[in-house]
């Protein structure tokens, strides 16, 4: 037994995987039991199979990985059912088992492998196809593998679970829960990037500024359920407008940024950033105000409620990179929006 211990000692800090852990122990175990097949199997209840994940033959005798068996007709259902570890005259013990006849198993011993809240991940198994009998020793030593896989396994199925946590925080943390839009934080690391980038490729960035004019008066008039379900159709209209290349998020309440990438600059870079003054990409920022005014434009089905909401401010300026961050970015873009929006409430006055 010490030397199993020894070699035990050295297999697990070195295995980074159920497959690195498992195979060394199939050679130890098959060199302890004296059987010709070793084997870890991963049971299906819901499915009603079992399957051979790793295997070790060392005779005639061969359990093929991969090979998936009707869970109701194999050997470990029985032995487990039966509380029995082992018999060396399987064709008498369990004649009834297909899989066991084709593969000619006459010898055969298994221990489950279990988490700790019991529930069954699969069998660690050794079998031959000629009688030998299994020692006191052997059976020690199998339920002493399955617990070490069953323990491997609870740890990765812990870190999977941990990464799936994190990786949902990470999800929550830069995600808008009203709209699902990305937000603050998100937007802005993502504008830093856009930036850095169109420096290093001399290009220029579109940077927009969203207010949803008329909100108050929407909660006001029909209360906040309805003007949260007003942002997220609003929000909704406004990507679908968006080019694949374009982001958009919320910045909270009525206020929207989107971010997007812009034409080359016709110029070598003087080495200041901000409001590009070339027709190419003025066009572009005119053009994407335009069709982000006319998707926020319509009738909004808000509950039992209908409105006929005039549109958003939007102002989108070009900007040249160089030197700038987020936050001078939004700023620029910021300012361009309230001229908008001063536009606009100027013409309906004279109207």
């Amino acid at each position: 037994m010490d030397p199993i211990l020894a070699e035990l000692s050295t297999t697990l800090p070195a295995a980074k995987s159920v497959e690195q852990l498992t195979r060394p122990l199939l050679d130890m175990l098959g060199a302890v039991t004296g059987l010709e097949s070793t084997y870890l199997t991963s049971i299906d209840l819901k499915a009603d199979l079992q399957r051979i994940l790793y295997a070790r033959n060392a005779g005639d005798m061969q359990i093929p990985e991969g090979l998936s068996v009707p869970w109701d007709d194999t050997l470990c259902k029985r032995a487990l059912d039966e509380g029995r570890m082992c018999t060396s005259d399987v064709s008498q013990c369990w004649p009834d088992s297909d899989a066991a006849r084709q593969l000619g198993i006459q010898t055969y011993v298994s221990a489950p492998v279990r988490t700790d809240d019991g529930v069954l991940f699969g069998t660690l198994c050794a079998a031959s196809a000629s009688r030998h009998e299994i020692s006191p020793q052997a059976e020690s030593v199998l339920k002493l593998f399955s617990s070490v896989i069953a323990g491997f396994l609870q740890r990765e199925m812990l870190m999977e679970q941990l990464h799936a946590a994190n990786v949902q925080l990470m999800s929550v943390a830069l995600t808008d829960v009203l709209t699902g839009l990305p937000n603050r934080r998100a937007l802005f690391e993502a504008l830093d990037r856009l930036l850095a980038r169109a420096s290093r490729e001399n290009s220029t960035v579109l940077v927009g500024v969203i207010d949803l004019d008329g909100f108050k008066g929407i909660n006001d008039t029909h209360g906040h359920q309805a003007g949260d379900a007003f942002l997220q159709e609003v929000s909704r209209r406004i990507a679908a407008a968006l080019r694949s290349s374009d982001m958009l998020g919320r910045l909270g309440g009525d206020e929207f940024v989107l971010i997007g990438p812009g034409p080359a600059l016709s110029r070598k870079r003087s080495g200041s950033g901000g409001l590009v003054q070339q027709t190419e990409a003025e066009d572009a920022a005119r053009a994407m105000e335009e069709r982000v005014l006319a998707a926020t434009v319509g009738k909004y089905q808000l509950g039992d409620a209908a409105i006929a909401y005039e549109g958003a401010s939007v102002g989108v300026v070009p900007l040249d990179p160089a030197g700038l961050d987020a936050e001078a970015a939004v700023r620029l873009a910021d300012v361009r929006m309230y001229e908008i929006k001063r536009a606009r409430k100027s013409s309906r006055t004279i109207h």
